[in-house]
C-alpha cells in the first residue's frame, strides 16, 4: 500500500474512496429515478389533459356552451360565418367551433378528441348529421383523432334508428351519445339523456336572474303563446281558460299556425309575457319536452307541465322508470306536473291566494334549481368525456 500510493505522486490517498464512488453512483442512480419519476409525472399530468374539440353543427351546440357551460363566442353575432370560443373545464380543455363555415374538410382538427353536435330530427337533418359522422369517421381511420361523442338533437317521437350503427357498441366509432328526448335506450353509460334546453335557433338570449325579476309583483297569473294545433290537448286548455274566466288574468296568444321565425315584436312579447307571469302553461306538443319549459325557468316563471306521453317511440329506459321528462324529474325539477287540464282551475285559484312573498320564494328557488341543473349537466358531461376518453378506449 504505501509504497504504491507514494508513486502516485502528489495525488492524496483516500482510504474511502470505494465508498464515495459507491455513493456517487447509488446518488446518480437516485437522482435519475427520480427524474424518470417526474418525467412520468409530468407525462400522467399530460395524459390527464385532454383537448376536446365540439363541432356545433346544430342549435342545440349553443345551449351547451352559451348555457351549460357559461362560455363566450367570438364574434357575439349571431349571423357570423365562423364563431368560436374556448375554456379549461375540469382536466379538459375545451374548443367550440359553429356557424355555416364550419364544413367537412374545411377546417383544421385541432384536438385528438372530438363532440360532434348534431340534428337528427328529420330525414334532411339526418341526410346532414351522417355526412359529418363519415368525416369523423375518416378521420379516426387515418389516426387524425381518436374518439367521438355525439350530442344529438333526437327525433321527438324517439325514431333514432339510425345513429345505432355508429355506436361503438355495435361495433362503429362512436364512444358516446347524449340525445334529447325520453329516448328508451339511455343506460347511463354510453348513452345519456340530454336536455332539449331553450331554443337558440330562435336567439333566445343568456338570461341573467335580477333583484326585479325575484322581486317584483307580475301582472299576470299565467301565460300561453303558442300554437293551438286542431284536436289536440291544447284547444281543451284554451276552452278551460275561457270557460272560468281566467283567460282574461293570463297573458294568452293562441295561434292557429305554427311560425318557425319569430319576428322582433313576437319574441319581445314572448318574453315579456315570462317575466310578467307568475305560470308558464306547458301543453304536450309533437313531444311533451318542449323549450317553453326552460325558457320559463330562465325567467322565474313556474312551469306548468302536461305530464302525458306522447305518441311514438319514447319512454322508460333501463335506468328511468318517470317518463315522460325523466331527466328533469330526476333531477327534481320543481315544477307543477298535471295529468289534465281540468286540473288547472284548482291550481290558478290556488295561485291568487299566494302573497308575494310566497311567491318570491318560489322564484328564487326555481331559478336556483335551474342554475343547479345546467351546472350538474356540465359537471356530467365533463366527468362523463373524461372518464370514458381518458380510460383508452374503453366504453
Amino acid at each position: 500500500g504505501f509504497l504504491d500510493n507514494a508513486a502516485l505522486g502528489n495525488e492524496e490517498w483516500n482510504p474511502w474512496e470505494v465508498d464515495e464512488k459507491n455513493e456517487l453512483v447509488a446518488s446518480q442512480q437516485r437522482y435519475e429515478a427520480n427524474l424518470k419519476m417526474i418525467k412520468k409525472a409530468s407525462s400522467h399530468l399530460e395524459q390527464t389533459s385532454l383537448r376536446v374539440q365540439i363541432w356545433g353543427k346544430a342549435a342545440i351546440g349553443l345551449y351547451l356552451w352559451q348555457h351549460i357551460f357559461e362560455g363566450q363566442l367570438e364574434p357575439p353575432d349571431v349571423t357570423a360565418q365562423w364563431r368560436e370560443g374556448s375554456q379549461k373545464a375540469g382536466k379538459t380543455y375545451f374548443s367550440f367551433i359553429t356557424g355555416p363555415s364550419v364544413v367537412p374538410g374545411y377546417f383544421s382538427v385541432e384536438a385528438e378528441n372530438v363532440v360532434l353536435v348534431l340534428n337528427g330530427r328529420e330525414a334532411a337533418k339526418i341526410a346532414y348529421a351522417t355526412q359529418w359522422l363519415h368525416y369523423a369517421r375518416t378521420l379516426i381511420q387515418t389516426r387524425k383523432i381518436q374518439r367521438v361523442a355525439v350530442v344529438l338533437l333526437g327525433n321527438e317521437q324517439c325514431n333514432n334508428e339510425w345513429i345505432q350503427p355508429y355506436l361503438k357498441r355495435n361495433g362503429g366509432f362512436v364512444n358516446l351519445l347524449f340525445i334529447t328526448y325520453d329516448y328508451a335506450l339511455v343506460n347511463e353509460e354510453d348513452i345519456f339523456q340530454w336536455p332539449l334546453g331553450v331554443a337558440t335557433y330562435r336567439n333566445f338570449p343568456v338570461v341573467e336572474p335580477s333583484w326585479s325579476m325575484l322581486r317584483d309583483p307580475r301582472p299576470y297569473l299565467c301565460n300561453f303563446l303558442g300554437t293551438v294545433y286542431k284536436n289536440s290537448s291544447r284547444e281543451i286548455l284554451m276552452e278551460i281558460l275561457r270557460q272560468d274566466g281566467f283567460n282574461k288574468l293570463c297573458w294568452i296568444a293562441a295561434r292557429e299556425q305554427w311560425q318557425p321565425q319569430e319576428t322582433n315584436e313576437s319574441f319581445k312579447n314572448y318574453q315579456d309575457a315570462l317575466l310578467q307571469s307568475d305560470l308558464t302553461l306547458c301543453p304536450v306538443g309533437i313531444n311533451t319536452e318542449c323549450y317553453r319549459i326552460y325558457e320559463a325557468c330562465s325567467y322565474g316563471s313556474l312551469p306548468v307541465v302536461e305530464d302525458v306521453m306522447t305518441p311514438g317511440d319514447c319512454g322508460n329506459s333501463s335506468v328511468c322508470h318517470s317518463a315522460p321528462l325523466q331527466l328533469l324529474k330526476t333531477m327534481g325539477a320543481p315544477f307543477i306536473f298535471i295529468k289534465n287540464w281540468k286540473e288547472l282551475p284548482a291550481v290558478l285559484e290556488k295561485e291568487k291566494k299566494l302573497s308575494l312573498q310566497e311567491k318570491t320564494e318560489r322564484r328564487k328557488k326555481l331559478l336556483e334549481w335551474y342554475q343547479n341543473f345546467k351546472a350538474s349537466m356540465r359537471h356530467k358531461f365533463i366527468n362523463t368525456l373524461e372518464n370514458s376518453f381518458l380510460s383508452g378506449d374503453k366504453g
